[in-house]
């Protein structure tokens, strides 16, 4: 009998539990007594109460999402009938780019790249075409992945920023979009960097000075050019271009003697002599 009023509690709670288990978070342990078994029942259905928080917060905000999900494709469907109906009046440019910030603000990049393209190539004199150009670079960026992966979105991406650049330098989005826009030209350098090195490790050394030229030539200014020289220089050397490597190490010390690359290209040139 004693023993029946001991395992009591303990039974009660392992049920509970199993119920909870079960996705059964109204389930409350009976507490039957003051001892350790009464606090661990207690504490127990504290747990259960606080799970049972969470889980009715998760449910608003799923119910809110799809809410919203719902709502957001009966203003397309509103604003497309709007251009369908009146497609040469103001409502219908604004209904134009509204339909486009919804579907970037569901990370719908295609759809919106296509309403955004549309409105600057049907539209080319509206005061809001730089602004359509900043948004169709930023669906293309935001699918840019990392430097070792194709890089067809961040060109796509400069394709736009170059145009808002070149074609509105004084927009308000100009100053933003060259953030953008070297952002973006570091991530294709990046990539040309990683294959330099590449071929370095395998010690190609035609195919590596290549891809340093490249760096240099085609993305100049970004931070990357003394580190380029350097390795092209080094590549020369392992080329048995003795002289150029020399006279590209001697540049790094005169043009870039605050960078880290300055103090390696001097001991290249005290070991040549």
């Amino acid at each position: 009998l004693i023993a029946l009023q001991i395992a009591r509690p303990v039974l009660a709670i392992t049920e509970a539990a199993a119920a909870v288990s079960g996705g059964n978070f109204e389930t409350v342990a009976p507490v039957m007594t003051e001892d350790e078994a009464g606090a661990r029942a207690t504490a127990f259905n504290e747990m259960t109460e606080r799970l049972r928080r969470l889980y009715f917060d998760l449910n608003q905000q799923v119910d809110a999402t799809t809410r919203a999900m719902v709502d957001l494709e009966k203003s397309r469907k509103l604003l497309q009938s709007i251009i369908d109906n009146y497609p040469y009046s103001d409502y219908a440019l604004l209904a134009e780019l509204a339909i486009a910030d919804a579907y970037f603000a569901d990370e719908k990049y295609e759809e919106a790249l296509s309403y955004y393209r549309d409105f600057a190539d049907l539209h080319p004199q509206h005061a809001k075409v730089p602004y359509t150009l900043f948004q169709a670079a930023l669906c293309h960026e935001r699918r840019t992945r990392g430097a070792n992966r194709d890089q067809t979105p961040t060109r796509d991406a400069l394709v736009f920023l170059d145009q808002l650049l070149s074609s509105h330098p004084h927009s308000e989005y100009a100053a933003e979009a060259e953030v953008h826009w070297r952002d973006l030209r570091l991530l294709l350098a990046e990539q040309v960097r990683l294959i330099a090195r590449f071929y370095m490790k395998r010690g190609e050394w035609e195919s590596a000075a290549d891809r340093w030229r490249m760096l240099l030539n085609e993305y100049p200014g970004l931070g990357l050019d003394a580190q380029a020289l350097y390795q092209l220089a080094v590549c020369y050397t392992e080329m048995n271009r003795n002289e150029e490597a020399d006279n590209i190490f001697q540049a790094i010390v005169q043009n870039y003697q605050d960078s880290e690359w300055a103090d390696d290209a001097k001991q290249r040139i005290a070991a040549s002599q």
